[in-house]
């Protein structure tokens, strides 16, 4: 009995190992979202923080306040996404191994 119990540990120190490997990486990842058009790009990390906003320079000389606004939003929320299946993707060998679902 305290050989299952052993290899029991043992698994999830392993398993504990991979999702740590797994964070570190994610956390290294570099993600890039887009508006609808094109016209505004965002780059972020991971971490989820935003290195780089770019804006057409056409685009910002052609919409009001509001309307950049909103194309600067569909970028940063596509960003989001993109790292949202990413870390999905990354981490989903270990979530089937072990039975979850996301």
């Amino acid at each position: 009995m305290n050989t299952e119990i052993d290899d029991l540990l043992a698994r999830v120190r392993e398993q504990q190992a991979e999702v740590e490997r797994i964070q570190k990486s994610v956390t290294e990842l570099e993600i890039t979202g887009y508006s609808r058009n094109n016209e505004v790009t965002v780059k972020l990390r991971g971490t989820g923080r935003f290195t780089e906003v770019s804006i057409d320079p056409d685009v910002a000389r052609r919409l009001d306040a509001n309307s950049l606004g909103d194309v600067i939003l569909e970028a940063v929320n596509d960003g989001l996404k993109r790292l949202g299946e990413a870390s999905t993707a990354k981490f989903k060998p270990v979530l089937d191994a072990s039975g979850t679902d996301l």
